[in-house]
């Protein structure tokens, strides 16, 4: 029987697990095997340098039990900080401008236990299945990287992850993630993809304007007022969403593409958030969407890339328009805004929001597709994970990460993990989401 964590529209508030369901042992480091040159710096490049220094949660629930998960997880961990030095070193300041990576002090492992079945958790966003930096920005010295294996009493077990987006993006850990697999059921002695930090150059520098307009967009002041909530937007509305795109048609030069997936959700989200907690300003307000591109193929970088590669863009227009027009034309600004990624990319590149009204931070949702990345692809030896999902109990701006599919395939639809509204707004907030389905 499979195992269900969550429902169509379902919420939690963080935390909900008491602490004494989980035993957590006190950190290791762990540090790959000797002979390698710790003392190598390794610059950042100005994709990395233009992201805020963020803790980010990744969570593994894989309902298939492995031998022994946490010493398994953590030997086949030191195995691959062979071939990905730079995750177990610091972060550390050049000059006051540019960053580096340098040594190997190691990523810091707890194993833990829970003291019920994976299929007893209601949900699987709960503080104690993940390790946490003491402050809500990443410090130099910190490590880069920490990770936290917990077995269930019916042998599942959670892989945690959580690191600082300076060091890589969600492809980025993904791809370490997946050699941490590879490795722990001796699928291959190396990782069958040959990680590469630096790209030699060929990554584009990113003009100045887009690195400011960027750290403007993640600003540093963390909100811990939002309620962290557990949606699926149903398959049927996302095809319905599509459909209505798909109608009109919208026809770029290239033929007329078809809607997203990424598109439909999106542009739900943006709607139902707008209606429901950007409430105290006129229809001519602005509000704006923001959500982070990955740019790998665009830019040309190489196979095995793992550094960071990601810009984010930005869209712009009325309460009113977003509010109350039809959800296809609001997937129809979305469209319009991946369109225009490339120009971020140009000497004078900058972002949409740069042009016209600012929208105010509350005003504005930020969006990050954890859907194509390769984390649904990590098999420890058990199998793949039967739900990947992001975890967070604060948040730089309301924000939502659409997870990737689940073992059954995503077929009920997408689901979204939130911390986009505030307590008094969260209930309408599901109520626009529950009455999208019955339309």
């Amino acid at each position: 029987m499979a195992v269900q964590f969550h429902r169509p529209i379902s919420t939690l508030r963080y935390p909900t697990m008491s602490a004494a369901v989980v035993t957590k042992s006190s950190p290791v480091l762990v540090v790959g095997p000797p002979g390698g040159d710790d003392a190598v710096v390794h610059l950042t490049s100005s994709l990395d340098r233009s992201v805020v220094p963020f803790r980010v949660t990744v969570l593994l629930l894989f309902d298939r039990p492995i031998p022994q998960p946490a010493e398994t997880i953590r030997t086949a961990l030191s195995e691959a900080l062979a071939h990905y030095r730079p995750v177990a070193g610091r972060l550390a300041a050049d000059d006051g401008e540019l960053l580096r990576i340098e040594g190997a002090a190691g990523v810091p492992f707890i194993a833990a236990s829970a003291r019920c079945a994976l299929a007893d958790v209601a949900e699987p966003m709960l503080g104690g299945l993940a390790p946490w930096y003491p402050a809500g920005l990443c410090r130099h010295g910190d490590p880069l990287l920490l990770v936290q294996v917990t077995e269930f009493a019916c042998g599942g077990f959670a892989v945690a992850a959580t690191w600082n987006h300076v060091l890589t993006d969600g492809e980025g850990i993904a791809q370490f993630l997946g050699a941490v697999g590879e490795l722990a059921h001796g699928a291959s002695p190396a990782p069958s993809v040959r990680p590469l930090r630096a790209d030699d150059g060929s990554l584009p520098r990113l003009p100045q304007s887009m690195v400011a307009a960027q750290k403007q967009t993640l600003s540093c002041t963390f909100n811990r007022d939002f309620v962290l909530l557990d949606v699926t937007v149903p398959a049927g509305l996302i095809g319905r969403v599509r459909a209505e795109f798909d109608a009109a048609g919208l026809d770029d030069g290239k033929g007329k593409q078809p809607c997203t997936v990424f598109e439909a959700v999106a542009a739900v989200l943006w709607q139902c958030r707008t209606r429901a907690a950007v409430v105290s300003v006129s229809d001519e307000a602005p509000v704006a969407l923001s959500f982070a591109a990955n740019v790998r193929r665009l830019v040309g970088a190489r196979p095995g890339y793992y550094g960071n590669c990601v810009v984010m863009q930005s869209v712009t227009s009325t309460r009113g328009e977003v509010a109350n027009g039809a959800v296809a034309d609001v997937a129809r600004m979305i469209r319009r805004a991946k369109e225009g990624i490339p120009d971020l990319l140009a000497p004078s590149g900058g972002t949409a929001a740069e042009q016209g009204a600012m929208a105010l931070p509350y005003s504005t949702l930020v969006l990050s597709c954890w859907r194509n990345l390769g984390f649904e692809a990590t098999d420890f030896g058990g199998g793949r994970p039967a739900r990947v999902t992001w975890h967070g109990a604060e948040t730089v701006v309301p924000g939502c990460v659409l997870c990737p599919p689940g073992k059954d395939g995503g077929k009920d639809g997408v689901s979204v993990m939130s911390l986009c509204v505030r307590p008094e707004h969260a209930d309408a907030f599901l109520a626009e989401l529950t009455t999208f389905q019955q339309i």
